[in-house]
Formats: structure tokens, C-alpha cells, sequence
């Protein structure tokens, strides 16, 4: 169980860390090339959430984050979860929803700097990796684990 919290806080720490880099070095709405052609880190200050859904609704974005944030730990320390990748799954989610929302009560907003060039999409951070791929990886764990895992406990992604 610690090792779940552990991941989330080792997250949390490394989404903070990119930030406060990005902070400390790129202008607002500034680019530099990460992986040119494909990826730029571009500085900017976002009030909403993806495509500026519910933008300068920060405190909206905040009561659901924490409702969420809180769920999860719920889950988690109640051992609801019973799949080794469900469980890991959510410490990942965790540690996304938690970056982002340290953002959201210290700034005002979240800091998104991820700038794809290939392809129209919205600026990101890590914290949104984070939320992205625990939501995918939990909700594969539940559409394919979640009757067996759940029923026994002994199946192959409770390991």
C-alpha cells in the first residue's frame, strides 16, 4: 500500500519540478524546442482545463479535482481496488490530480507547457500524462480485470 502513496508523491514531486523549471526559464507563452519538429515546451498559464473547457472556472476545476483526489485515496486505503494494476493505475491518476490541483490553490492556474507539432492538440503538462494514462490504464483494467480481479482477487493483473 505505501509503495501506491509513494508513486503518487514521486509524481507529484517531478510534475512540480517540471514546472517550476519551465517557470524559472521559459517566457510566458515562449516556445523552445524539446524534439524539434514534434515537441515544444511552451509556458502557459491555463485557467480551464483541455480544449479551455470551463476556463476561468478554476474553482470549479478545483472541487471536482479534490472530490476526485479524495475518492481515490479513499479506494486506495480501503483496499477497494483489489488488481495490482487498478491499484497502480489510480496511484498514478493520484499523483496527476494532485499536481495539477497544487496549481490550481497556489496559482490560480495550471501551469502547461507540452507543445505538440505534429498535431493540433492542447498544451499539457506532466500531471495531464499522468491523469491520461491512469485513466486509461484503469479503465482497461475494469472493461478486461475488473469481474475476475474483483471476484478472487487472482487473476493476472492483481499480481
Amino acid at each position: 500500500m505505501f509503495y501506491l502513496f509513494l508513486t503518487a508523491a514521486v509524481l507529484v514531486a517531478a510534475d512540480q519540478l517540471i514546472k517550476l523549471w519551465v517557470v524559472r526559464t521559459v517566457a510566458v507563452t515562449g516556445a523552445v524546442p524539446l524534439v524539434p519538429g514534434l515537441l515544444d515546451v511552451t509556458y502557459l498559464q491555463n485557467t480551464g482545463a483541455a480544449w479551455s473547457v470551463l476556463q476561468r472556472h478554476t474553482w470549479v476545476l478545483t472541487v471536482v479535482s479534490l472530490a476526485v483526489i479524495l475518492l481515490i485515496i479513499w479506494a486506495l486505503a480501503a483496499r477497494k481496488i483489489k488488481g495490482g494494476v487498478g491499484r497502480w493505475s489510480l496511484a498514478v491518476l493520484l499523483g496527476g490530480a494532485v499536481g495539477n490541483l497544487i496549481d490550481r490553490i497556489r496559482l490560480g492556474y495550471v501551469v502547461d507547457m507540452f507543445r505538440t507539432l505534429f498535431i493540433s492538440f492542447p498544451v499539457f503538462n506532466f500531471a495531464d500524462i499522468c491523469i491520461t494514462l491512469g485513466g486509461i490504464v484503469f479503465c482497461v483494467y475494469v472493461i478486461f480485470f475488473w469481474n475476475r480481479s474483483e471476484a478472487n482477487g487472482n487473476d493476472p493483473a492483481h499480481r
